[in-house]
């Protein structure tokens, strides 16, 4: 488990490229006048162009992430599906989250159902739950099924719901803040008639024995949906087999509660999964020393230059998200990682914010490599 630190870069060098650089963060700021945003995400009327199927090549002996999805949001974006990543390990799947397109984005990657263990939902938003049930629900029978039980791990009941000063709405009031398990088995209520009649037309199985939900019980450390959302606290096991050790903390993402950080470790080296957080103490305190920390990003700089965003909205960014120029210094480099993959960013449109401008400003206060996710993208840890 070798950490791959990189000097920085000398002071001269960046002397040189400052009006490069300059021209290349105006040109990226430029171009929110053309493109309007919508819930701190590019409207665009098209999303990103399917990745090409390839061959896998994951096998045993190894560790190898994979970014399926790598944009914010629950608005399609120009270049990017919604998020979701996945830990290959000694050829075995777990899934991170699984947003609009993971679904079709999934064996495109080189992944393989019948390969898939366990999947993890750092919390409960649209964006990271939209393929959740699609996944089991499209591929429990019929062609290239799934094969064995998967394990699925999420948050569980908020408890509450957050406090507001003007009365709004409740739906479902009899359980306003459902968790994983109510999610999961509230959805398979829901399409039990196509579930009974594949079951008795088609001889498929019982999706029951093959979808195996579980709500994380979280450590009693003081945190609640209306009080801290992410006081410091250790890591706690959530799953261990023989190929991951899987850890989590708190993380803070308001109003969502809880929102989890979820680190895995296996015998070729570590990565972590901050999940939706604004920057948050535990983050360090889970990263300390992995070798990849894949991090949620938004640019700040281009939302606040939004046109259609109200102040309320921005606000909402700045309170739940991590602004790409704080998580190299702040996270990445105070845990000591090695690699810092930008993923979950916001915006993901393409025209927004180039690969480039993301990588500039995330290795600010950062000596180790920045890589900037992209849908397909593989990394050997």
């Amino acid at each position: 488990m070798n950490r791959h630190t990189q000097p920085g870069t000398p002071q001269g060098a960046d002397r040189r490229h400052v009006p490069a650089r300059r021209r290349l963060l105006r040109t990226a700021v430029g171009a929110v006048a053309a493109l309007p945003l919508v819930g701190g995400a590019a409207a665009s009327p098209a999303q990103a162009a399917p990745l090409p199927t390839r061959t896998p090549t994951f096998r045993k002996g190894a560790t190898e992430l994979v970014l399926i999805g790598t944009a914010a949001g629950p608005v399609p974006m120009q270049g990017r599906t919604g998020i979701a990543s996945a830990l290959v390990v000694n050829g075995r799947v777990y899934v991170i989250d699984l947003g609009h397109g993971a679904f079709d984005q999934f064996e495109r990657a080189g992944l393989k159902i019948a390969n898939l263990d366990a999947v993890f939902i750092t919390h409960l938003h649209s964006d990271h739950i939209a393929d959740l049930y699609t996944l089991p629900f499209l591929r429990f029978g019929g062609i290239n099924p799934m094969t064995h039980p998967v394990h699925i791990y999420g948050p569980g009941r908020a408890g509450a719901l957050p406090a507001t000063e003007e009365a709004r709405p409740v739906i479902n009031p009899e359980n306003p803040t459902p968790g994983l398990t109510d999610l999961i088995n509230g959805q398979m209520a829901a399409t039990a008639y196509d579930l009974n009649l594949r079951m008795r037309d088609e001889g498929w199985p019982d999706i029951r024995d093959l979808v195996r939900p579980h709500d994380i019980a979280v450590p009693p450390v003081g945190a609640g949906p209306n009080g801290p959302m992410a006081p410091p606290m250790q890591p706690f096991t959530v799953m261990s087999d023989d190929n991951v050790k899987v850890t989590a903390v708190l993380v803070e993402h308001p109003p969502v509660f809880p929102s989890l950080a979820f680190r895995f470790d296996t015998e070729h080296g570590s990565v972590v999964f901050s999940g939706d957080t604004t920057i948050t103490p535990n983050m360090v305190t889970l990263a300390r020393g992995a070798d990849v920390l894949v991090h949620e990003v938004i640019d700040l700089q281009i939302v606040k230059a939004a046109r259609n965003l109200t102040p309320d909205q921005i606000q909402h960014h700045m309170n739940s998200h991590s602004d790409v120029t704080r998580v190299g210094g702040e996270v990445a480099q105070k845990a000591g990682v090695g690699r810092l993959v930008l993923s979950h960013l916001a915006p993901g449109d393409k025209r927004l914010v180039p690969d480039a401008v993301w990588k500039l400003k995330a290795s600010k206060g950062y000596d180790g490599r920045v890589i900037v996710g992209n849908d397909g993208m593989t990394i050997r840890v």
